[in-house]
């Protein structure tokens, strides 16, 4: 079991009891994916493949920002993190869209979990995420910390 304080409070000890919140690591997970291979699975497979992979919000919003592609691959990097951050990777039986990746405005990202994914946290005691994305123009990356309890965003 891996103990944190988040957030330290500014110029305090963050080993120190009573500063930020006391959260339980369940897991850590990254991803780093080329945009180019999610832009030629969209063009290859169209409406198919973004229905099999993002949920309609994160559709709806990947499309309304300026760098499409960018966003497609952030938000599919996120879900992989989020995957691996539980100790697994996708598999067949587990739906891609389990895993869903909200964006409120000006807020950071949080994870909305359904379905087998959902009873996957449960069984391992993970009640939320903290959540990183990043992209350039050829790479997207994705952080997800699982916090266990009522923990993480």
């Amino acid at each position: 079991m891996i103990r944190a304080f988040y957030p330290p409070r500014p110029g305090g000890d963050i080993s120190s009891g009573g500063r930020g919140l006391l959260m339980d690591i369940a897991g850590l997970g990254t991803q780093v994916i080329e945009c180019l291979r999610v832009r030629k699975l969209i063009d290859r497979h169209g409406e198919v493949f973004l229905r099999q992979v993002y949920t309609p919000r994160e559709t709806a919003y990947c499309n309304g920002r300026a760098h499409t592609t960018e966003q497609f691959t952030a938000v599919w990097a996120a879900k992989e993190a989020v995957f691996r951050s539980l100790g697994t990777t996708w598999r067949r039986g587990v739906a891609w869209t389990d895993v869903e990746v909200v964006w409120d405005a000006g807020a950071e990202p949080k994870v909305v979990l359904t379905g087998a994914t959902r009873e996957l946290a449960a069984g391992r005691g993970v009640g939320g995420f903290f959540l990183a994305v990043s992209h350039c123009r050829a790479f997207a990356t994705a952080t997800s910390v699982a916090v266990r309890g009522n923990g993480g965003g």
